[in-house]
């Protein structure tokens, strides 16, 4: 689409969290046939036609304007009628040099095309006719809720609100005023329809409330109420009005030693993480905060005088971007159960118009988390679309010399968000590839590929000449995550090593597929010194394992794990390294644990790594789920944050080892099932997501010793099973759609 409306505002200001409501009444002289309507925003909007709100909620998803603007479209001629309309939209501008957002500036364009019964197409565009409410009912430059400026404070005066603004007809001229073009220009944005889902509404929970002791604060009548577990979205408070009355309800994970809700967002503090509402004195007033997420199991309020009940009077709204949920996991181990629906809930909680680390203090789009996130994402949803737009952020993002601001969008320009991982850059080219592989696309491939080579090629060029590795460079170094115990000694990491040789032969081989044989060679030319140079220097092989650092004594069980997975060990020695690695006290975390798991899965180590995701005690997962969390938290600590989707592969590794689910071709046009079947379980099933349709799987012991295997292949997927049952080992055909096999 063309765009030929202007940007607007309500001022040529530019203030931070500022708000504009705007207003257009237009004539429709006769039935129309079709009508689209087209609306883009810095930062968010919400529209509405004839009074009725078009859309979901975070719309537009965040980008760099600079390089693409989101726009969304709406099919609205069931909206529209014969005669006067009207189109309001309360829009949203943050800046402030927030860590997730880029400041750009305040705007608002919208263009509705209409066909009438004879095929003329008409158009209202966004200009100068359009009016601005003066007097808004949201208070314009209120605190960010979070140190990383996500959020700002919905501080609503309903007071100030006349219902019939959204409707046509009506005198509201003295309340408001003509709008202004806004100070960017209409070419300066390229424009972009948003490929990705709109945020919605998933569940309504009801609350819990809380008794709050006598003594717990100055202020009268404080009510808290539990929705019963880590949450993304809002509350929504319906009430009885009181002129006048303000209410704050304040948000937050834990509770204090009095029995009120936390001054934090997770395990930072704020004073901040709040909003208020200020009654109209109806009989029945109903208002919610969605502007932006908030993440949080408590909800407190104070200065409402009633007594409210929890049953009506508060709500908790979970929203996420609208992915669909596909997945599915269940055995007979209700942990396992429990695990799983955790890692899911944990997901849903941190799809926020982008995959984002955690829903409350950052809400930021990592490359690491989001590779982390996807191995449970491409099983369980629909997320191909969603996964692009990390990698189409981070080539926005992406610097001069080839490398990555630590999140994406951001202000990377602010001193406080100027922050680089060069570890978490190489996560680049296993998350494009972890993408291909999903959806066999090639051109997929084309359209990142010179974004992840430059970003290899700056590694490269800085690989010291005297060791043949890469040094430490710029920014933050991590290794393993959170409270790692990888030593870093000296200016050459090991698990950097390893992720650039992951990088090096990701490239290759796309450029193979790609057609781009010079590059292969070239690729592979790196990939083989830097592995020679990673053996010679950081090698063990006495040990079988490998050093942590260059200066290191010490040798991690997870820097063995992820040079094993990555296939860097030499064969003389992969014995060796792996008996190190299984026979050692598990000590990775987040990061490493997933290598970790995965290199056991594959090299026939499956009671040690099911062992690991099976364990109830500290650490791991299940201890999480002991603790009676319906969320996975950062860490295997309770100290974080407690919705923190990196944690969730897990439910990824049960589908795929213990159910045997696993794709043998790009697109999933190939797939084997081949079920590790645990003593301790009598059953195990599953169905995960692929691009030829959702696949279903399950086995179950029968008597005498059989095993009974039901799947339910898409068409498009060439499937078959391998399952040893007592001496015995079965590879068998599998058909198309169900099918039941007694082995």
């Amino acid at each position: 689409m063309e765009w030929e409306a202007d940007w607007i505002w309500r001022s040529s200001q530019i203030q931070i969290n500022d708000f504009a409501y705007f207003r257009r009444e237009f004539h429709i002289p006769e039935q129309l046939e079709t009508a689209q309507l087209y609306v883009s925003c810095h930062h968010y909007a919400h529209v509405y036609v004839n009074g009725t709100k078009l859309g979901g909620y975070g719309t537009p998803a965040p980008t760099y304007p600079e390089k693409r603007k989101l726009y969304t479209r709406y099919e609205v001629s069931g909206f529209l009628h014969k005669g006067a309309n009207c189109i309001t939209a309360d829009a949203h501008y943050l800046g402030g040099n927030c860590q997730n957002s880029v400041n750009g500036l305040p705007g608002f364009r919208l263009e509705l095309h209409w066909k009438d019964g004879s095929g003329r197409l008409h158009k209202l565009l966004s200009d100068t006719s359009w009016l601005a409410l003066k007097d808004m009912p949201h208070q314009i430059g209120a605190p960010y809720q979070q140190n990383r400026r996500i959020s700002a404070v919905e501080a609503y005066d309903a007071r100030k609100w006349d219902p019939a603004w959204r409707l046509a007809g009506g005198d509201y001229s003295a309340r408001s005023a003509p709008v202004q073009l806004a100070l960017i220009s209409g070419g300066d944005w390229p424009m972009q329809l948003q490929a990705i889902p709109e945020g919605r509404i998933e569940e309504e929970l009801p609350t819990n409330k809380l008794a709050v002791p006598h003594d717990s604060g100055k202020e009268e009548n404080v009510q808290v109420f539990d929705a019963g577990r880590v949450v993304s979205g809002w509350p929504r408070i319906r009430l009885k009005g009181y002129k006048g009355t303000m209410i704050r309800m304040r948000y937050s994970e834990n509770l204090n030693e009095y029995g009120r809700v936390g001054h934090n967002v997770a395990n930072e503090v704020s004073e901040f993480y709040y909003d208020e509402y200020t009654m109209r004195g109806e009989e029945i007033e109903e208002w919610q905060p969605d502007f932006s997420y908030k993440s949080f199991r408590y909800v407190e309020i104070t200065g409402y005088p009633d007594v409210i009940d929890a049953g009506d009077g508060i709500t908790v709204c979970t929203a996420r971007t609208n992915i669909r949920f596909a997945g599915s996991f269940r055995c007979s181990d209700e942990l396992l159960n429990n695990m799983y629906a955790a890692a899911v809930r944990t997901q849903k909680n941190n799809a926020l118009g982008q995959f984002v680390d955690c829903p409350h203090r950052e809400q930021a789009q990592y490359l690491a988390d989001t590779d982390l996130q996807a191995e449970l994402l491409i099983y369980n949803f629909e997320a191909i679309t969603m996964l692009e737009k990390t990698l189409s952020d981070f080539a926005d993002a992406q610097l001069e010399d080839g490398t990555f601001p630590f999140v994406a969008p951001t202000t990377f320009e602010c001193p406080d968000f100027n922050i680089q991982i060069p570890e978490w850059d190489l996560h680049y080219a296993t998350l494009l590839w972890k993408l291909y592989e999903a959806a066999g696309n090639v051109e997929l491939l084309a359209t990142y590929y010179e974004t992840m080579i430059r970003m290899v090629n700056y590694y490269i060029a800085i690989i010291d000449a005297n060791t043949g590795l890469v040094p430490l460079d710029k920014g933050w170094h991590i290794s393993d995550w959170p409270y790692p115990s990888v030593e870093h000694a000296g200016q050459f990491v090991t698990v950097q090593q390893i992720k650039l040789l992951q990088a090096m032969q990701i490239s290759a081989r796309v450029a193979g597929l790609l057609g781009k044989s010079a590059d292969q060679e070239t690729f592979e030319k790196e990939a083989k010194k830097l592995l020679v140079n990673i053996n010679k220097h950081l090698y063990l092989p006495d040990a079988g394992a490998y050093k942590d650092s260059i200066d290191a004594a010490a040798a991690h069980q997870g820097v063995t794990a992820i040079a094993l997975y990555a296939g860097a060990v030499p064969q003389e020695g992969r014995e060796r390294a792996l008996n190190y690695v299984k026979n050692k006290a598990w000590e990775c975390r987040t990061v490493l644990s997933l290598p970790l798991l995965r290199m056991l899965f594959e090299n026939g180590c499956e009671a040690e790594a099911f062992a690991i995701i099976n364990r109830r005690e500290y650490p791991g997962w299940g201890h999480m789920i002991e603790q009676g969390s319906l969320t996975l938290w950062e860490g295997w600590e309770d100290i974080e944050s407690h919705s923190h989707a990196w944690n969730g592969y897990p439910g990824r590794l049960l589908q795929e080892y213990v159910i045997g689910i696993k794709s043998e071709a790009p697109g999933f046009k190939k797939a084997v099932i081949r079920p590790y079947l645990p003593e301790s379980l009598d059953f195990a099933e599953a169905t995960v997501w692929t691009i030829q349709g959702d696949l279903h799987a399950r086995w179950e012991k029968a008597e005498e010793g059989h095993v009974i295997v039901t799947t339910n292949i898409p068409a498009g997927i060439c499937a078959r099973l391998e399952l040893s049952v007592g001496s015995s080992y079965y590879e068998v055909e599998l058909k198309e759609g169900i099918s039941e096999t007694i082995l």
